[in-house]
């Protein structure tokens, strides 16, 4: 596994924690969470959502294509 492919792993499990959380937050005001986990809720959906920007831009964010390292 390379450097380049742990990293897209960390990225996928931050957004599967960011979406998560995020789902998490806005179940809690049924049982009594408030408007603050709503808040919090929005927030990491947009945390979530930056990073699967990211992820999708990350090879131009390198100069890194499919094939390998681009070349200088």
């Amino acid at each position: 596994m390379s450097l380049i492919d742990f990293h897209r792993f960390l990225i996928v499990t931050a957004i599967v924690f960011c979406f998560g959380f995020a789902l998490w937050e806005f179940l809690a005001p049924a049982s009594g969470g408030g408007i603050g986990a709503v808040l919090v809720g929005s927030v990491f959906i947009l945390l979530g959502s930056g990073l699967v920007a990211y992820l999708r831009r990350l090879a131009s964010f390198l100069g890194y294509d499919e094939e390998g390292p681009a070349p200088r």
